[in-house]
């Protein structure tokens, strides 16, 4: 009875981290659904001045070496024993976050909360859509939240694991009268505090560009958040965030596209598709190379879009979204 309970909740859930899966054109707009509302759970008091503290940096920035101390330390209590930190810290050790995922909640600001402290699903911090400073914090980063799900990129899977889990109150997209996915702008100040929040996480674990990723870029299958309205190309020209390509390489790699119009005599060859799928799953992605345009790589190729060319994101690999992918395998080689 209770297994049947607990999944019952669970499948109410429509924060982007379990929802808002691919949609078909419709006439009908989609509605967000209320979560079921939960009884506050009793938490426990914060002591602000309780824990141990290591506030000293022992990486080598200069060798992307992220080892590091600073942060809480939790210690064991061994009963009869005192636990020593004399030769603390070893220098053999590194950090659990290596990547920063964005997402947006589908919901608004006063369900994204109950449902991300109240349900299963949750994220390490929380951007609210009001024009005020804060941001709230759900989990310690030392922890894992639970906002990746299934999810994969370049050598890695399982990113709960290695990741810092944004969530952004938006209302993600409804579908108008033609079948189009309307989505839902971001604020301004929405803007300025994921960025800020961002650039910090990015400059105390030496996360590196490839590796601040949206939802959409590491289940492209299952997932469309933040969508293409997020200014993923603004964090990188203002607050050096992320990854973008360059505008020179991209016009190289056009205009050798236009010249052998590869893409208007080959679209369909299998071998054509094949090299597509492969630069993708080259570049981060997790696809099958199989030559075949199915709905896979159609879904990846429109998460690359989303990410890369929010002005056009209809899942058909035109020549300039090739150009785009070039350039940036050409700029973030793996390593």
């Amino acid at each position: 009875m209770r297994n049947s309970l607990y999944l019952t909740t669970l499948g109410i859930l429509i924060i982007s981290c379990g929802s808002q899966q691919k949609t078909v054109k419709s006439k009908t707009p989609v509605k967000s659904t209320t979560p079921v509302a939960l009884v506050p759970v009793k938490k426990p008091e914060i002591k602000q001045d309780e824990g141990e503290y290591y506030k000293v940096n022992i990486a080598d920035i200069t060798k992307n070496d992220n080892t590091v101390s600073y942060g809480s330390i939790v210690s064991a209590n061994p009963a009869g024993y005192k636990v020593t930190k004399n030769y603390f810290p070893s220098v053999g050790q590194n950090f659990r976050q290596r990547y920063v995922i964005l997402h947006y909640t589908v919901l608004d600001d006063e369900k994204s909360i109950s449902t991300l402290t109240q349900q299963a699903v949750s994220a390490h911090y929380l951007v609210n859509t009001l024009p005020d400073k804060e941001i709230y914090q759900l989990v310690d980063e030392n922890k894992r939240s639970y906002h990746a799900g299934v999810s994969n990129w370049r050598k890695d899977q399982n990113l709960n694991d290695t990741s810092v889990g944004i969530e952004i109150v938006n209302m993600g997209y409804t579908v108008d009268s033609t079948g189009l996915r309307v989505f839902t702008p971001f604020p301004e100040e929405q803007i300025k505090k994921v960025a800020a929040l961002v650039k910090d996480l990015v400059v105390r674990y030496n996360i590196q560009p490839t590796n601040v990723l949206a939802h959409s870029d590491i289940a492209p299958t299952r997932k469309q958040d933040p969508g293409p309205l997020f200014p993923w190309k603004r964090l990188y020209d203002e607050y050096q965030i992320g990854m973008w390509y360059d505008e020179t390489a991209k016009q190289t790699f056009l205009n050798q596209i236009l010249t052998t119009n590869e893409i208007t005599l080959q679209y369909n060859n299998p071998e054509f598709v094949s090299r597509v799928q492969q630069q993708l799953a080259q570049f981060g992605y997790a696809l099958s190379v199989n030559g075949v345009w199915n709905a896979a790589t159609k879904q990846t190729i429109e998460a690359f879009q989303f990410h890369f060319r929010p002005m056009n994101y209809n899942g058909i690999m035109d020549a300039e979204s090739l150009a785009i992918l070039q350039a940036l395998i050409q700029k973030y080689p793996q390593k």
